[in-house]
């Protein structure tokens, strides 16, 4: 967007005609109503929308939830760099286009194909290719996370909570997600804390109070995690806690 300001400045006899109007601004009125944007101006909106992209997919899918229980997992484990932060990221990733391979899908059939092919305003793609995204956050988030940004927000009377706008019912999802990637990651660093307290309690029993714990248990966290497939138990409830 803002190198297009710059030529546009830098470059007035380009951008200038039809009497000084921009034809990257025109807009018009379709016949059954609806607004219609020239092809510059199409392409520099979705540009712009572009550089929100990376948000979207961190904020508004599954995938802050599974980067989160991944994250807990490696410090309940006692590995500060296995799995890399690249790994995690990828896999993260992955799980995220899995899970969220049903509502993308949707979004491409409702409204970016019809788009497209130029059977479907920008105005109207839009409004039903929100509606995909916006059900599967409306089907994660906690009821009670919804009324509290219901009450703080400026749409108290609304009574459905289909009926919320995205900007009550997304920061609803990011706080139910936060909320129970931490559930979720409590119950997995359970198991690992416990084995941490019945080495340090042997070591000390034995005299070997200058051993750290850690040293002796991890091996055997590591042991216990690829015996029970923990990878394939975490992936799957991680799937699971979404519905699939």
């Amino acid at each position: 967007m803002r190198w297009a300001l710059l030529v546009l400045c830098f470059c007035p006899s380009l951008a200038l005609a039809n009497n000084g109007i921009l034809p990257a601004v025109t807009v018009s009125t379709g016949i059954d109503g609806s607004t219609q944007y020239s092809v510059t101006m199409q392409i520099l909106l979705l540009m712009t929308a572009l550089s929100f992209i990376p948000a979207m997919v961190i904020m508004l899918t599954s995938f802050t939830r599974i980067i989160i229980v991944l994250s807990i997992l490696r410090q309940a484990i006692g590995l500060q760099q296995a799995p890399s932060n690249q790994v995690l990221i990828g896999i993260s990733l992955f799980m995220t286009f899995f899970i969220m391979s049903p509502v993308f899908d949707k979004i491409y059939d409702d409204a970016v194909q019809p788009y497209i092919e130029q059977d479907m305003a920008i105005d109207t793609a839009f409004e039903r290719g929100k509606a995909p995204l916006k059900a599967f956050m409306l089907s994660q988030v906690r009821m009670t996370d919804l009324d509290t940004f219901m009450e703080i927000s400026a749409y108290p009377d609304i009574k459905q909570p289909e009926d919320a706008p995205l900007s009550v019912i997304i920061p609803a999802f990011i706080t139910s997600e936060l909320k129970t990637a931490f559930q979720i990651g409590f119950m997995l660093f359970v198991p690992f804390l416990v084995l941490d307290l019945v080495v340090a309690s042997i070591l000390m029993a034995m005299g070997m109070m200058m051993l750290s714990p850690m040293i002796v248990s991890l091996p055997f966290k590591i042991m216990l995690f690829v015996l029970v497939d923990g990878w394939s138990l975490v992936m799957g409830t991680l799937a699971n806690s979404f519905g699939l």
